[in-house]
């Protein structure tokens, strides 16, 4: 007799969910990381940037130069905030993921855990039948060996 989980194909269940959360936050900390290095590129930009035009003012610029180099700066800063947002949302959507993740983990060493127990119990069980089904193969033979 070998041993059956019932609540096998829940667990199967789960442990599909869980893959599927995997990748799902997988993705998430992906998109993540895409996006913060785009913000962290317009900051490096922007950094750059305020450097050349220190250095131009040093050795002079027109007006005209410093009202271009502010102008695209501040679009500079626009897209910086709008990537900011950006990332706080792919933050939050992998914090989520994760979370997701968790539970799902959770969930899957709940039904190990039982599977475990019951494998336990099963084997104590068999262990039980096969000692019961040698006494009795013990008491035949003996029966047996009185009879002749």
């Amino acid at each position: 007799m070998s041993f059956n989980y019932k609540f096998e194909k829940i667990m199967q269940l789960r442990e599909r969910e869980k893959e599927e959360s995997e990748n799902v936050f997988r993705e998430a900390q992906s998109q993540f990381e895409t996006e913060a290095n785009k913000l962290y590129e317009l900051l490096k930009k922007k950094e750059d940037l305020i450097a050349v035009q220190e250095q131009k003012m040093k050795s002079g610029f027109s007006v005209l130069d410093i009202q271009h180099y502010q102008q695209f700066i501040s679009n500079l800063e626009k897209l910086i905030d709008q990537q900011q947002r950006v990332v706080v949302t792919a933050r939050g959507r992998m914090q989520w993921c994760e979370q997701q993740l968790k539970e799902k983990n959770i969930e899957v060493k709940k039904y190990s855990k039982i599977q475990a127990n019951e494998l336990t119990h099963y084997r104590k069980w068999a262990a039980s039948e096969e000692a019961k089904q040698m006494d009795e193969l013990s008491s035949i033979q003996f029966m047996n060996r009185k009879i002749r």
